[in-house]
């Protein structure tokens, strides 16, 4: 950890702060590719932009200019984001195999008979906590493939069953998510199929270089909405992560879009705080995390970071965070029970944690050292990604209707 990066601790969060360096711009993620993925998923069925919500009651509350919550819960109807890395990473292998320029394609095209055929019977494979393999699955089946999904141990009934219900295979295996990852490419190295993976490593690039830029939908869609709302930049954006794909993804995206360069903070589990463990190391690597990662926020409980997209994040990052599950807790109750005149939200765990803390950072006088090194205060514009609804409605109603995982006393 160099001198110039602070750290703060507390009951709910551990932080790294520091000076970022906004150096590192990604061509693969810049406007003239968000325009282009985000042409073909208007291709897909169902395509509409998701909403982003106006929470100014709140953000009067909480002493902000203003709030914005991107609500990805009715995405396709899937109830995630995934999907936008997974369709347009198959739709882009489809298109390398059979000669189909970038440019030419579409979904339907993709769907047509004649374009199966010449594709063949192909096996699309997986792991993930739940939304990325539904994502995948779901694309897999619309165009006419099968797909194999490998799952971590404890994942909820309720997100094996949606998967299953795309026609896909799922299997529950006794490892971690990376355990997992390693696993879905042994097999599907021995049995011919094609990995569809959100995370990379030596040999494999290419496939989740388009992941990556399959989610620049997602803040292409925020930015032009924000822009709607008279908003060129927001001041702050917060960012959960596991791997790392999707923030890397938006913040990249938003800092060659967005002036003056928001700040990017960067939050995930405390259990599966790859990334935080990385920023502190302080060496320019990515590094794994220790431990069972377990939380309640399922899809950011990663052990190893993205390596492709370490740079990035390390480059653009401002703050690191690693946040308690009571965390994710307040920011589901927060968006789903909101001031009046705020629209609910429906998010899950891995999507409210970003509110969750930014709330506690506004309201605890102990985060006061925090919040002024983070320039947080009444003329900060926020932006949140709500990654995902109610994927564990079990969890989600112990949280929302029996209290589970309360805030510590102040």
């Amino acid at each position: 950890m160099n001198e110039e990066t602070r750290r703060f601790s507390g009951p709910d969060l551990d932080a790294l702060v520091r000076t970022p360096g906004g150096e590192i711009l990604p061509a693969p993620l810049g406007l003239r590719e968000a325009q282009r993925v985000r042409r073909f998923h208007r291709t897909l069925p169902g395509y509409r932009a998701t909403p982003l919500a106006s929470l100014d009651g709140l953000a009067a509350r909480l002493g902000v200019a203003r709030l914005f919550v991107k609500d990805e819960s009715p995405r396709f109807g899937l109830n995630a984001f995934k999907v936008l890395g997974g369709s347009y990473a198959i739709a882009r292998i489809l298109g390398q195999r059979l000669g189909i320029p970038e440019e030419d394609l579409t979904f339907p095209l993709l769907q047509s008979e004649g374009v199966r055929e010449r594709a063949g019977s192909l096996t699309f494979a997986t792991a993930t906590d739940g939304n990325h393999g539904r994502g995948v699955a779901w694309a897999a089946r619309t165009l006419g493939y099968h797909a194999v999904i490998f799952l971590p141990r404890g994942t909820a009934r309720s997100r094996v069953a949606a998967i299953e219900a795309t026609g896909a295979e799922a299997i529950v295996t006794e490892l971690t998510y990376d355990d997992a990852v390693r696993q879905a490419r042994k097999i599907a190295k021995d049995r011919g199929w094609v990995v569809v993976q959100d995370t990379a490593w030596d040999g494999y690039e290419e496939i989740p270089s388009w992941v990556l830029q399959g989610y620049l939908t997602m803040a292409d869609e925020a930015a032009d909405q924000l822009a709607l709302e008279g908003v060129e930049a927001p001041t702050h954006v917060f960012l959960q992560a596991g791997v790392g794909t999707m923030a890397a993804s938006a913040a990249g995206y938003l800092a060659q879009r967005c002036r003056p360069l928001p700040r990017f903070l960067l939050v995930e589990p405390d259990r599966a705080d790859c990334l935080f463990v990385s920023a502190e190391a302080g060496d320019g690597r990515p590094h794994p995390t220790e431990g069972d990662l377990t939380s309640i926020m399922a899809g950011l409980s990663c052990g190893e970071p993205n390596p492709q997209v370490w740079p990035i994040l390390q480059d653009l990052g401002t703050a690191f965070f690693r946040c308690r599950d009571h965390v994710a807790a307040l920011g589901m109750r927060l968006l789903a029970h909101p001031l009046p005149g705020d629209p609910a939200v429906l998010s899950g765990e891995s999507g409210a944690v970003g509110p969750g803390l930014l709330y506690l950072l506004q309201t605890r006088e102990a985060y006061a050292p925090l919040r002024a090194a983070l320039n947080l205060g009444p003329d900060s514009t926020v932006l949140c990604f709500s990654t995902e609804g109610d994927t564990d409605p079990e969890n989600y109603r112990r949280v929302l209707w029996e209290g589970a995982y309360p805030l510590p006393e102040a």
